[in-house]
């Protein structure tokens, strides 16, 4: 680009490097998302063709980027793990967040049309996300991490689960059921399920109870630690990684440590 005398603004540009040889999580949020699912009249308390399509916008995120190796969702939320190598957009925050959230709200509006033909997007009423990136010194915190969104999943589908049978099948008014749940616990929860509506939440589907986990599954061999390795062994990894089968799963994050120690590339 040829340069001329107002190029001086470019000065104020500022970018911000994120720090190197820490793990990197980026979550995407839908925006004003209770809204839009009133606008569009999701199924209550959950909408598997809504999912399928946050599910297939975020694979198509996880197939982009061979760097993420993982990512976890649940309703309008996504969370990636990029390995701790990882230099996609030399680590530009600004970059990052904003490619993800785009990639999201682009992927999300075209499998919008594909899971629900007959329910057009209204352009006073769009998906929109937004996205934030943060940084891990270790993978303790990883698990941590990812566990905290399942339990997160968890805590909010059950009430929602409650919720909307009090309201649906037990003729109470959203009012009257919120003010029935006020105050009780998971068992309580459990209780007015299976004695009023005989509601097992166990039986419930797991990608309700667990969200979607999306996995870059690869194998023991890249879990060499990448500075003892030559440029082309990287290479030959980085390829690998792209070609790598990707999966989802509705498995335990928090309890289950065979998950973790199964995939020993993910803290490498």
């Amino acid at each position: 680009m040829a340069k001329s005398r107002f190029e001086y603004v470019k000065q104020f540009e500022r970018e911000n490097y994120l720090l190197p040889d820490t793990y990197i999580v980026i979550r995407v949020d839908g925006k004003g998302f209770h809204k839009f699912s009133q606008e569009y009249e999701f199924d209550k308390p959950n909408d598997i063709r809504a999912l399928n399509v946050m599910n297939r916008a975020a694979q198509a995120v996880v197939e982009s980027y061979s760097d993420v190796l993982m990512a976890y969702g649940d309703s309008d939320e996504y969370s990636f793990l990029l390995r701790k190598n990882c230099q996609l957009y030399e680590r530009r925050e600004m970059k990052l967040i904003t490619m993800f959230s785009s990639m999201i709200s682009t992927n999300y509006f075209y499998f919008w049309n594909e899971e629900f033909p007959e329910k057009k997007l209204k352009q006073s009423r769009l998906p929109n996300f937004d996205a934030r990136a943060v940084l891990y010194p270790n993978f303790a915190l990883i698990k941590d991490y990812f566990s905290w969104r399942q339990v997160d999943c968890h805590i909010n589908n059950l009430y929602n689960t409650t919720f909307w049978a009090l309201v649906l099948k037990g003729g109470m008014t959203p009012q009257e059921a919120e003010n029935r749940l006020i105050g009780t616990v998971a068992s309580d929860k459990n209780e007015i399920l299976f004695s009023q509506f005989g509601i097992n939440y166990n039986n419930e589907p797991e990608i309700f109870k667990k969200g979607t986990i999306i996995m870059r599954e690869l194998d023991e061999e890249d879990s060499r630690d990448e500075k003892e390795l030559s440029a082309r062994q990287k290479q030959r990894i980085d390829k690998k990684r792209k070609k790598a089968e990707i999966k989802l799963l509705h498995e335990d994050l928090i309890t289950s440590e065979t998950f973790w120690s199964s995939r020993p590339w993910l803290s490498s």
